[in-house]
């Protein structure tokens, strides 16, 4: 069994912090997933015979990395995805990109359009026919002599959403040749990361904020310094 970084655990939900370019749920490549490995980690921790429940409340793009949920039970997932469509859990991701941006902090309002043959996103500044509504606040955190490192809040939830707006304002994200960066990274790998969730516990209705480190790497390693 892979090696997991377990965040939260308990008898409903549990988190990890997902590897770059590690594949969270099945597609055409059938390169073993996340939910495999979680499947598979829950089985001999709890010696369970049979079909593991797991439950995916939410996605990340495979070259990201960071914090991902999941409800292990079906009453913990229903109220998840409840409060996920009900903007109720709270997500900020980090992004490092080459390019300033042209304010310290904003409001990114885009229409974005899915191409599903090209498993991208297009942004456009005014609405047009089949896109929808795209909203992300952002503001710099840090820089070093070559990157800027920007803590990303999403107000809504589209497809490859903070790649494809950032690019938009062309701070593409390091290592993302899909949205116009030169260069990828040699994991095929892109410098975004899931940063923290904040949520009442979906049974408990306890608060929670899990928290994830960056993946270690040169680049990281010397934003976080």
């Amino acid at each position: 069994m892979q090696n997991l970084l377990i965040l939260y655990e308990d008898n409903h939900i549990i988190a990890v912090n997902k590897k770059p370019s590690q594949l969270v749920q099945g597609d055409k490549t059938g390169d073993i997933t996340l939910i495999d490995i979680i499947k598979e980690y829950l089985k001999k921790k709890y010696n369970k015979p049979g079909n593991i429940f797991l439950g995916l409340v939410h996605r990340l793009d495979r070259p990201a990395s960071g914090v991902i949920l999941f409800a292990k039970t079906s009453k913990a997932l229903t109220r998840l995805n409840n409060m996920f469509k009900e903007k109720e859990i709270k997500k900020k991701y980090w992004a490092i990109v080459k390019n300033k941006p042209d304010a310290k902090s904003d409001t990114l309002i885009h229409y974005l359009v899915k191409n599903q043959e090209k498993n991208r996103s297009y942004a456009y500044d005014n609405e047009k026919l089949k896109t929808k509504k795209a909203i992300l606040k952002y503001n710099v955190l840090k820089s070093t002599k070559t990157y800027y490192l920007l803590e990303v809040n999403l107000l809504t939830g589209r497809h490859h959403q903070i790649r494809c707006q950032l690019a938009k304002i062309d701070c593409p994200i390091k290592g993302d040749l899909k949205y116009g960066f030169p260069r990828s990274n040699k994991n095929a790998s892109i410098h975004l990361h899931a940063r923290n969730l904040e949520f009442i516990h979906p049974v408990q209705n306890t608060k929670i904020k899990i928290e994830a480190n960056p993946p270690d790497d040169v680049i990281w390693n010397e934003i976080m310094k």
